[in-house]
């Protein structure tokens, strides 16, 4: 069997994006794959515009890694009580794309984020955006930083041992779903 593509997509345009901090330690936790690491850097969604130009090159290629990955991971921030706008236009650019890339896609939703919660509000919404496309969400376990500056160290690894265990967990069921598709 060939080697498994996983895509990782962070909701957090910063350089220093703990999302992608968290993004990258799920990808090791994910074990032997492909990794790409997708773009979000879109111009801002208007119909007017897309009717004018069409589909940007960079929201298109987006869309191949989807529906070319075997799993996707997408980790965003939460920004006041919900999804970042660029996340948020990520979608809504891709829903304008030819075929449905999400389509039973298995896809782990993970959040880091300053306040206590970790991101738990910016996961359901995240979870509400997704449902239109019908990918295969895991349902869980929820993997939420909280506090996120205090969680990582020098290298940019996760030092929480509970958020370790629950990152292996979910990284191992999103696994066996990408293989499961494979075989389906």
């Amino acid at each position: 069997m060939a080697d498994l593509t996983l895509l990782g997509i962070c909701g957090s345009l910063r350089a220093k994006s703990t999302n992608n901090l968290l993004m990258h330690e799920a990808a090791r936790h994910f074990g032997p794959a492909k990794f790409i690491e997708g773009n979000i850097r879109f111009p801002l969604f208007d119909a007017d515009d897309q009717e004018a130009t069409g589909i940007p090159a960079e929201v298109q290629a987006l869309a191949d890694q989807i529906a070319l990955a075997d799993a996707v991971i997408v980790a965003g921030p939460e920004y006041n009580k919900g999804i970042s706008g660029s996340l948020k236009n990520a979608l809504d650019w891709i829903s304008r794309t030819e075929g449905n890339p999400w389509r039973d896609k298995p896809v782990a939703v993970m959040s880091a984020a300053a306040g206590g919660q970790g991101g738990a509000r910016s996961q359901e919404m995240l979870r509400w955006c997704l449902n239109p496309f019908r990918p295969r969400v895991l349902p869980g376990p929820e993997m939420m930083v909280p506090q996120t500056a205090q969680q990582w160290d020098d290298d940019g690894r996760l030092t929480n041992e509970r958020g370790i265990k629950v990152l292996e967990e979910l990284m191992g069921l999103l696994r066996d779903e990408a293989l499961r598709a494979r075989q389906g």
